[in-house]
Order: structure tokens, then sequence, then C-alpha cells
């Protein structure tokens, strides 16, 4: 016995060793590196022959030391900080409209409705040149465009360029409010539909809010759109959840390298409903906690889902404070759905480069729902009920990347007084020939990777005086690239009709107005309506997965 109790604390103290010294192991690796750093950077800083800029060099090292990693892997400083805060509570003080860069220009994306740069005239599309005294092109995004924030009630002068014609105005910064969500109603006299477009901190109850009106209104049956929602808080995840299922309820857990991170998430309230028959749409933009909320429902046996299979991302991330101010924002873990599967599409365990393999390429594992029916891992929620859609081209994920639908949308805005109500405007064949018409002009930077090869081949054959007696030939081809180019993208006129529709609607009726549109010409809904509308159909599918 006593032998025996030897070899065990003998054992024991071998694995504890073993495990001290990979970790001490560890330990003197990073620390090897961090030295090494250290005193490259102090060499560089104390020698190098012109002045460098420390912050800019070191943000750099990071940036290009998690790019290896997966995407959602984040250094933020000071400003990027505040910028998470933002997107995290639905709240800032702002001018009400968000910017975003096309093509190195910064430019209004989007207007909200009711508030300041709307009552002064900001249009989508304006371009900003200048905020107070500063010119936009002299600092980089994040700089510039945290100017447009500040403290409610001080206001903010713009110089903006609209059709080559520059404006000035003085915006009133006050507080804004992001309703996740941008708009509900009924369908029909018993369907109900509420969109939600992201998971603030506001999403839950905005969501409930939106659902006690409707049931208010008699709605005894729900769409849940999650159509283009990136996902966000986990938490509200959760809590939509549980509006729909049982308390105690798993809705999703997760595994990580570190044991205390690893959590199981249950329902913790009595639900709002536990009968009202349900759809959530879903598309290949639908990701992370948007499948939590459709794959946590799906397995419950609780919801049809609907649309197509969705982006696939089943990984959690958590910030980490760093000194001074800034922070790290690194996936801890993978979550898993009530029947044990992980969603994940992408592996970047095993990239090479920027070549990342799809689980979904490999043998997708089958799990079983709460009532039996078969779902898969890898690759994202498949939905119950498919709408499908073509495969886009090349050449149409080309023109998606560029500025074309947006400067498009700009110049159909500035031609057009008006257009028909949201509930019953269409975007014709004909105007669809006068947005390839614009294309051909080359008001865009829409390029596909062909036609920029091709470009920069050319210029380089005239830096080496090698362009004489081939420019006409070079001439006929970049004429023969792009008339293929567009007869690509005429495979998807569809969808990219849909597009254009949705940014052109958008600058009349906001974005309420593209949801109006949505109900009354989208497949999306009025397929899901059709699933509501049959109950024998919607429950054979949550009973046997037949649709």
């Amino acid at each position: 016995m006593k032998r025996l109790k030897k070899v065990v604390v003998i054992g024991g103290l071998a694995v504890m060793s073993t495990f001290l010294f990979a970790f001490k192991s560890d330990f003197f690796e990073v620390a090897k590196q961090m030295e090494i750093y250290t005193t490259l950077f102090k060499e560089l800083n104390l020698y190098y022959i012109d002045e460098i800029n420390p912050a800019a060099l070191t943000e750099k090292a990071i940036n290009e030391m998690l790019e290896d990693l997966d995407p959602y892997t984040k250094y933020y400083d000071e400003q990027g900080v505040e910028e998470v805060k933002i997107n995290s509570s639905g709240e800032y003080s702002g001018i009400g409209a968000e910017s975003r860069y096309y093509d190195n220009r910064l430019v209004i994306a989007e207007v909200y409705e009711g508030y300041s740069a709307e009552v002064e005239g900001i249009k989508v599309g304006d371009e900003i040149i200048k905020i107070e005294d500063i010119y936009v092109a002299d600092y980089n995004s994040d700089q510039i465009t945290s100017l447009l924030k500040g403290t409610a009630g001080t206001t903010v002068k713009l110089v903006v360029k609209r059709n080559n014609e520059k404006l000035n105005f003085n915006v009133k910064r006050e507080k804004i409010i992001v309703d996740p969500v941008p708009h509900f109603q009924m369908i029909t006299d018993d369907v109900g539909y509420i969109a939600f477009d992201r998971f603030n901190n506001k999403a839950s109850s905005s969501v409930k809010s939106a659902f006690v009106d409707l049931k208010e209104q008699g709605m005894t049956k729900l769409i849940l759109d999650v159509r283009g929602n990136p996902g966000g808080l986990l938490n509200e995840a959760i809590e939509i959840t549980n509006f729909f299922v049982p308390k105690n309820e798993v809705v999703v857990s997760t595994k990580a390298k570190l044991k205390k991170w690893s959590e199981v998430y249950k329902t913790k309230y009595e639900p709002i409903d536990l009968e009202i028959p349900i759809v959530v749409l879903i598309n290949e933009r639908s990701a992370s906690a948007s499948e939590i909320v459709a794959g946590s429902l799906q397995d419950l046996d609780r919801a049809v889902i609907l649309g197509e299979r969705s982006f696939g991302k089943g990984l959690v991330q958590r910030y980490r404070n760093l000194t001074y101010g800034t922070k790290l924002k690194l996936t801890i873990s993978k979550y898993y759905t009530p029947s044990g599967r992980n969603i994940q599409e992408l592996d970047y365990t095993h990239r090479d480069g920027e070549d990342v393999p799809k689980f979904s390429e490999e043998k997708r594992n089958a799990f079983k729902t709460r009532n039996g029916r078969t779902v898969y891992d890898g690759g994202g929620i498949s939905p119950d009920v498919w709408v499908k859609k073509e495969d886009l081209t090349a050449s149409t994920k080309a023109l998606l990347r560029s500025d074309a639908i947006f400067n498009y949308a700009s110049f159909y805005y500035y031609n057009h007084e008006s257009i028909a109500s949201p509930d019953t405007y269409v975007f014709k064949d004909s105007e669809y020939d006068a947005f390839i018409d614009f294309l051909k002009e080359g008001e865009t930077n829409f390029k596909t990777n062909s036609e920029k090869k091709f470009e920069r081949a050319f210029e380089l054959s005239e830096k080496e005086n090698l362009s004489r007696g081939i420019e006409g030939s070079y001439k006929a081809l970049s004429k023969a690239l792009e008339d293929q180019k567009i007869q690509e993208i005429n495979t998807n006129k569809e969808r990219i009709k849909g597009m254009l529709s949705d940014e052109i609607i958008n600058r009349y009726y906001f974005k309420k107005g593209e949801y109006q549109n949505h109900i009354e010409f989208s497949p999306y809904i009025k397929e899901a309506v059709s699933v509501l509308e049959n109950q024998d159909r919607y429950r054979s599918i949550l009973l046997n997965g037949k649709n």
C-alpha cells in the first residue's frame, strides 16, 4: 500500500513538474520575444536617421501580428475603444448620420430620420471635405470620423461636396439612440413582422416592445427577420430566445482554453409566449448572435428557419483591458447550440496565408433536434425552408465591393424629384439599363481583379518604354474585358436590381422604407407568410423536417 502511494505521489510530481516546465518554457519564450522587441524598438528610436512615430510603428506591429489569427481578434486604441462602447450601447452624441469611406472619400452613408443631420439638409452621398478647420484628406478615417461626435448641444461646422458644389452646414450634436429594430408591422390580419439588424444592449428590450405592440394589434403568428444582422452581444441573443422558450432551457454553451471561460447559458426568466408560431428569416450575412437565436430555436423545434445558409461564425470574443485605455478583443471560445453543434465555417487554425479552408468542405457531422430532426454542424445554420438565389459571379462580387451601386443611387436621387411609395416602388428593367450605361461611363471604382492586373501590367510597360505599338491592342482588350464583365453581372440582374432598389428607397424613405418595400415584394417574406398560414405544413416541418 505504501509502495502504491509512493508511486502515485511520484507520478503526480512527474506530471506537475512536466506542466510547470511547459509553463515555464512558454513563459520564457514570451519574455524572450518581448525583450527582443523592446531592445529593437529602443535602437530604432535612438539611432534611425529619420524621426519615427512610435505609436504608429507599434500599432502596425500589433496589427501585423494579429493578421495571421482570425479576423475577430483585434487591437483597439483609445479611439477604437470609444467606438466599441458606442456599438454596444447603441447611444452616442453626434449629428445623426453614419459616414463611411468610399474610394478614399469620406461620404455620408446613412442619415437617421428626425435627427440634426436630416433637419439641416445633409444627404446620403454628400462627401465631407472639412470638419471645423480640419481637412479630411489630411487624416485617417478613425481620426477624422471621431470629430463628428462630441458633447450633446455643441455645434460642428461641415463643408461637404454635393454634385461638384461645396455646401456649408452647422449641425448640432445631440444624443443619438440607434434602434436595433428599424421596422415592425402587421403584414396580414394575424401575421406580425419584426426586423432587427444588430445585437446592442437595446436589442432584447426593443424586440420585446415591438412584440407586445403587435400582439395588441392582433398578431397570432410571427416573422422574425435577422437577415443581414452581423450579431453582437451574446446575452442579448439569449434574452431574445428566452422570449419564446421556457425558463432554465439551455440556449448555448461555450468551450474555451481556460475552464473558467467555458460556460453553459440557460434562459433565466419566464417566456412571454410559448405558443405563437414563428418563422426566422436568415441569409448568408446573418452571423454570430443571429445564428445563436436561429440555431437554438431550430434545435428546440420552436421556430421554422427560412432563407439561405447563414454566415457560419461559431466563435466567441471577449474584450481584455490593456494599458493606457486600450483593449484587445480576442477569440476565447467556440459556442455550441443546444443540440451540441458548432456552426463555424472557416477553419482559421489551418489557414495558409489568405487561403482559409472551410469546415463545410469536409464531412459535416449530424445532430438531432428535440423532435429528432437531423441538423448539421460546420458551415452555418441550414434553413428548414430554402429560398434559393443564384450564385454571384466574380464580376458581381467586384461590383458589390465597389462604390458603383451607392454612387448610382445618388445620381438617381438628384435626377428624380420623387419616387413611388415604398410599398409600390419597383426598380424597372429600363432603369437597370440606365445603371449599366452609368457603369460604362466609368464614374465608379468598379474594376475586376483581371482589369486591375491588366492595367498595372500596361502601366509597367509604359515605365519600361515597352508600350509603343501595343496601346491599340491594350485598348481593344480592355474594352473586351469590360464587355465580358457587364455580361457576367447581367447573370445576377435580379439580385442587383434588388440592391439598387434598397439603396434608392433609402434616399427617399430611410431604412424603414426598405423594409416596407421588402414586405410587399420579398420572396423570403412571401414564403414565410405561406408557411405560417398553413399550420399543417408548419407543424410537419417541426415534427419530421418535411417541408
